[in-house]
């Protein structure tokens, strides 16, 4: 059995719970190991573009942590892992700052060496658990449904600390979404910002960003754009959902995260992946699949 330590982060619990619920609900299925670590703290994120510091021993306590527990860490939020790699790539290259890090991480008896791996979700599924391991567990596939995936830009860039997958032309999440079945449409905008950090400093120019994606989903002939991070899933969702009334949107794509969307295809519970904590509806693919159940 696969063994991870699962590293949720602070966004997910708080805002986007379905995330969690049903990556949960689709390791089980896939026979991976999620071990809970109640020491983990947010990941830095906040701080890596105003206070350097803070941000790496935020991050390196963490990854102490991880190696402490001597387990690869699953992480499912884009920035978070980005975060994490972008901290561990800074340590791993300075030996003077690797050795400042130990010093204040010693306070807790916790040591930052690198034997840790971190690992997003998405890329756990498609690396250590496989592609046709997960089409095993596909009971019932999607047979006339149009994807667009959003790769999100803290796990493609800067692409020699992430290794996520290419960062011109990737096909990580495109493979992942087809092994359900469904079709992962093309789209120009595919790779580009969704806005999710501009909300809350600069609302008009977040959603600007993420309308100009709605409609390119929209030209493309999406049913659904998939995401593999909490921020972008709240782009699509929720923002989505303000920009109703304040924009008078005309291309609604509503936003689902990856694992529901497998979680589907392997028959899982609607309550065990979390739709109904979606606030766009996605009414299709549930009468899609009872269809299908039924026939």
């Amino acid at each position: 059995m696969m063994k991870y330590t699962l590293f949720v982060g602070c966004n997910i619990p708080a805002r986007v719970q379905q995330y969690e619920l049903a990556a949960r609900s689709v390791a089980v299925k896939l026979g991976i190991e999620l071990v809970e670590n109640q020491e983990f703290k947010c990941c830095g994120y906040p701080m890596q573009n105003s206070d350097n510091k803070p941000f790496l021993l935020m991050a390196a306590r963490n990854l102490a942590l991880a190696e402490k527990d001597g387990l690869d860490m699953m992480v499912l939020c884009k920035c978070c892992f980005g975060s994490l790699k972008k901290a561990a790539h800074q340590i791993q290259q300075d030996p003077g700052l690797q050795k400042e890090v130990n010093t204040f991480l010693a306070k807790e008896d916790l040591r930052y060496s690198g034997k840790s791996t971190i690992k997003h979700f998405l890329s756990i599924l498609f690396h250590d658990v496989g592609l046709t391991a997960i089409k095993k567990k596909v009971s019932t596939p999607f047979t006339d449904l149009s994807v667009a995936t959003h790769y999100g830009c803290h796990a493609l860039r800067p692409s020699d600390v992430t290794r996520f997958d290419d960062p011109v032309r990737p096909s990580l999440f495109d493979d992942l979404v087809k092994v359900t079945g469904a079709k992962s449409i093309e789209w120009p905008l595919q790779l580009e910002c969704c806005g999710a950090p501009l909300m809350g400093i600069n609302d008009t120019l977040s959603m600007d960003l993420a309308e100009r994606k709605l409609a390119d989903c929209n030209r493309a002939g999406a049913d659904y754009v998939c995401v593999g991070c909490p921020y972008c899933q709240m782009q699509f969702d929720r923002v989505q959902h303000m920009m109703l009334s304040e924009r008078k949107l005309r291309h609604e794509i509503p936003g689902i995260v990856y694992p529901q969307l497998l979680g589907l295809a392997m028959g899982l519970s609607e309550e065990s992946l979390g739709l109904k904590m979606n606030i766009y509806t996605i009414s299709k693919l549930e009468s899609y699949r009872q269809m299908e159940t039924e026939n």
